[in-house]
């Protein structure tokens, strides 16, 4: 008999920022996480092509609202509910929305998810 793979219910995470990561908040209040790009062939892109050290990804009005509020305490449905009551109906479908962005976040390492 075959075993179901049991998904994760993302709502139930816990998110947390990655520790090496600097970021930085913008004059409009939006923010700033500077990506260090480290490893050999980084190190010859920068040397060749004149790459930068650090990469600067600039988050939109909804991302910057939640980026600051991970703290490894609230979970991904608190961090939602709290984008709800600041948006209300423009962040609709919710939670879709928040999970996709959390997945997003965890797959360029930006933050991990406590067990």
């Amino acid at each position: 008999m075959k075993k179901k793979k049991q998904q994760k219910n993302y709502l139930d995470l816990i998110p947390e920022r990655a520790a090496e990561l600097t970021w930085k908040c913008d004059e409009d209040g939006s923010i700033i996480l500077e990506v260090e790009n480290t490893g050999a062939f980084n190190r010859i892109a920068q040397k060749l092509f004149k790459r930068p050290k650090v990469t600067q990804v600039h988050m939109e009005k909804y991302g910057s609202f939640l980026w600051p509020l991970i703290d490894g305490v609230r979970s991904v449905m608190e961090l939602a509910d709290l984008q709800k009551a600041e948006f209300g109906e423009e962040v609709e479908p919710l939670y879709p929305r928040v999970v996709k962005y959390m997945q997003i976040m965890e797959s360029y390492h930006f933050i991990h998810f406590k067990e």
